[in-house]
């Protein structure tokens, strides 16, 4: 089995070319689809930027042994900060970073031979999707009561939440003067051409178009969605501005090109900071949705005890406060949220609310939801 598991890694690039050509849809921005494999550094120094790392295994589990992780979620070197955590806590691991949704892909395709122990990062979604591929093993991690199990799989336990993202609309508050309370107000005519929508290609905008028409439910209507939500969101997608490749969506906001834009929790954060500019936000009575990055083992794990114990490490807050403060991440975990250093994360996670999502719905239909917008409502 390890020598079946090392094989399997090292083709890791080629199995994820060849599903590039199969289709598939993407959970976050725009990207070139990839698979890299990273072992932890010898040196590490991530114990600096977190604090205490070293929590004592659970019982008398081995941390020596492998463990192999996969992740869409690596970027801006955020596996090398795990990495250098982990091996500091035990843990001998190997992260194979996959962007998008290749990786949920991924895992469907091993399922009769896995090669995965434990994956984080994709949002509730695709863990659906994994749930219903009987991919999961059921599982509580230590910190399951210092997160809002609504965001996770509350009723099940398969998944279970590390950060979170509010999907949010900014705009220019020198510019929009009267600014819309939710996403159906836009499709008035005095918004025409001021906001934009980001591609459907990425997950910011599916999830956004996601929690609009998953308001309008109904049995009976194509794809699951009433008639009037249908044309809710056709006037919403024909009265605004559809980003093209290599718009400086955010310059535009701040100019007045487009003085709106929809934009994510952790966005929001860091454009002000680099622009030096403060946005105004929406903020809907109904809530903004939030896309969750999850974590869970994967069936067939060969030491599922060892894959417990990495969870209760990886999200306990500690760990938490460790990778937000490292990399901008907006935790989930209560405590490590009250424990971060930066302050405009909480400010805004202080500003929000959660909207209630049928996340069973969204599952089930948000690629057709995203076609027909794509095939009918756009020029």
């Amino acid at each position: 089995m390890k020598l079946k598991r090392l094989t399997a890694l090292g083709l890791a690039a080629m199995m994820t070319t060849s599903m590039i050509g199969c289709g598939g849809t993407s959970a976050n921005p725009p990207s070139d689809t990839k698979a890299e494999t990273t072992a932890a550094p010898a040196e590490t120094s991530a114990s600096a930027a977190s604090g205490d790392q070293t929590a004592p295994a659970s019982g008398d589990v081995d941390r020596s042994q492998e463990l192999i992780v996969y992740s869409n979620s690596t970027s801006n070197g955020q596996d090398e900060w795990l990495l250098k955590a982990a091996r500091e806590a035990g843990f001998n691991v190997q992260i194979v970073s996959i962007e998008g949704a290749a990786l949920s892909d991924r895992l469907v395709a091993e399922k009769n031979n896995p090669v995965c122990d434990v994956v984080f990062g994709m949002n509730a979604v695709e863990f659906e999707r994994l749930k219903s591929e009987n991919l999961l093993v059921k599982y509580e991690p230590q910190w399951v009561g210092e997160v809002d199990m609504s965001l996770g799989d509350a009723a099940e336990g398969y998944y279970y939440p590390t950060v979170v993202q509010p999907l949010m609309l900014v705009y220019n508050p020198s510019i929009i003067t009267e600014p819309p309370k939710d996403w159906p107000d836009l499709c008035d005519p005095k918004y025409e051409g001021q906001y934009n929508l980001f591609q459907l290609t990425g997950g910011t905008a599916k999830m956004i178009l996601a929690s609009i028409l998953s308001r309008y439910a109904d049995p009976a209507g194509e794809y699951g969605v009433s008639e009037e939500g249908w044309q809710v969101v056709e006037n919403l997608y024909k009265n605004g501005y559809y980003q093209q490749d290599g718009d400086d969506y955010i310059g535009n906001v701040i100019d007045g090109t487009v003085p709106m834009s929809q934009l994510w929790g952790a966005g929001v954060i860091r454009y002000q900071q680099e622009r030096d500019f403060e946005f105004g936000l929406m903020l809907p009575e109904i809530g903004e949705p939030f896309v969750v990055e999850q974590v869970g083992i994967i069936s067939g794990c060969e030491n599922t005890a060892l894959a417990e114990d990495f969870i209760n490490w990886f999200g306990s807050a500690d760990i938490q406060k460790g990778w937000s403060d490292s990399v901008g991440a907006i935790p989930a975990n209560s405590k490590a949220l009250e424990m971060i250093d930066n302050q405009s994360i909480k400010d805004l996670m202080a500003k929000v609310k959660i909207q209630d999502v049928d996340w069973a719905l969204v599952s089930q239909y948000v690629n057709d939801w995203a076609e027909k917008v794509q095939l009918e409502y756009l020029d």
